[in-house]
């Protein structure tokens, strides 16, 4: 089986009709030999900043010595992303071969396994496989119930920044959205949140009481940028000195999540350096997350895709580019709170260049110009991502910059029409 064949299997997999929960996952894996049982874990979940918090961590601890398998969602430009050793995506001979064994073992089930248990086991076999010393985990959706939690406890269990998503399957409040994302914590591990808001903090911090584990709460107080620039960002944090290569007033706040929870793990007993920390914090990647791809004009690419990701990336860009009017290339999906995202970037738009991501639920390029247009803003609907992206450089000039963002659907095409993947 080639990786193009597997990844067209697993994708005939779809959630649609099926009940939430553990079960198919765990049948899955016994039938494959129980691989995430032989593996250590660090389990991290969120809404925004899990990504960029979970490839810093991994970084680190490559940069420790050790193996390291980082599963992340979702992929830019090819599935084979999603599962990396040591910062290399899984092969197309491997995927394949790894796959087709999953497939194989599920191949009776009375409830089938759906496309991302499929892609959670195979990435456990995968790992295992690779010899993988710890294996840094990202959850798909929520927690209590996310395939991922089937692993036992964690060296450690992150929270990232919470906001209002996916409302109809983890509730429409904080609460009930912490409480789903909170069911990572195991009797056994280390947690780590990033400090928010009271109401996530007090769900969290009781989680952690009732399982007796031990919380470390991120200081954003200490917290202080140094320099901010395009090519990174030197900071102050717990009265040490740091850089990140990440742009984004976002990221500094993801580095000090990704801080505390190497502490965790070096409580936990892993052997971290402050060398390898370091080296592991400037030298991650995140493609997607406010990426300085190219320059003159400046083409900066976000897959910020909900309000607060909106908020983050304009901040962002006013920092970087005070006073300047930006290009927007975007597209949106049509169950997103796009009114509330695109008012972020009104005010600071040049114009808009709308495109339909390869989504079924995008909005259409029509659409939304339409709805920009009303809000006062200039639109041009688009009828592909290259097309749109041609016609936003063509009219941009040397000192200009063109922003791409809106839905991460759409950054791979944009990455690959710039040469980058």
């Amino acid at each position: 089986m080639t990786g193009q064949e597997a990844v067209d299997l697993i994708h005939q997999e779809a959630w649609t009709g099926r009940k939430p929960g553990l079960s198919r996952t765990f049948e899955l894996l016994g039938r494959l030999g129980n691989p995430h049982e032989k593996l250590k874990f660090v389990h991290i979940t969120g809404t925004n900043g899990k990504g960029s918090t979970a490839a810093m961590v991994a970084q680190a601890l490559t940069s420790g010595g050790y193996r390291v398998g980082l599963y992340t969602s979702p992929h830019l430009w090819t599935f084979h992303e999603r599962f990396q050793v040591d910062g290399q995506p899984i092969s197309d001979p491997d995927l394949g071969r790894v796959a087709e064994q999953v497939i194989l073992a599920g191949r009776g089930m009375e409830d089938p396994a759906t496309e991302f248990e499929l892609m959670t086991a195979l990435g456990m076999v995968y790992f295992l496989e690779q010899k993988c010393d710890i294996v840094v985990l990202e959850v798909g959706l929520g927690g209590r119930l996310d395939s991922t939690n089937v692993i036992p406890a964690p060296e450690v269990a992150v929270i990232t920044n919470l906001g209002l998503e996916h409302t109809a399957e983890l509730g429409d409040t904080l609460t009930l959205i912490a409480q789903e994302k909170a069911g990572i914590i195991k009797p056994g591990c280390r947690a780590v949140l990033y400090k928010q808001t009271d109401e996530v903090e007090g769900v969290v911090s009781t989680v952690c009481r009732q399982t007796g584990v031990e919380l470390t709460l991120t200081a954003p107080e200490t917290l202080q940028v140094l320099e901010a620039g395009r090519d990174g960002q030197r900071f102050r944090y717990r009265g040490e000195e740091y850089h990140i290569s990440l742009a984004g007033a976002y990221q500094v706040s993801n580095a000090a999540t990704a801080i505390d929870t190497v502490e965790a793990l070096r409580k936990a007993g892993w052997d971290i350096p402050e060398k390898a920390l370091r080296e592991g914090l400037s030298a991650a990647k995140w493609p997607g997350r406010m990426e300085l791809a190219r320059r003159n004009p400046d083409i900066v690419l976000d897959g910020g895709h909900n309000p607060q990701c909106m908020e983050a990336l304009a901040a962002s860009l006013a920092r970087l580019y005070p006073g300047k009017k930006i290009r927007f290339l975007i597209g949106v999906l049509a169950d997103k709170d796009y009114p509330d995202m695109l008012s972020r970037l009104l005010p600071m738009a040049h114009s808009f260049y709308t495109i339909t991501p390869d989504s079924p639920r995008a909005l259409s390029a029509q659409d939304l110009a339409s709805y920009l247009q009303g809000q006062g803003g200039r639109a041009v609907a688009c009828a592909s991502t290259r097309e749109g992206l041609e016609m936003a450089l063509a009219q941009a000039g040397p000192e200009d910059i063109v922003c791409a963002c809106g839905s991460l659907y759409m950054l791979g095409e944009v990455r690959h029409l710039l040469g980058l993947c």
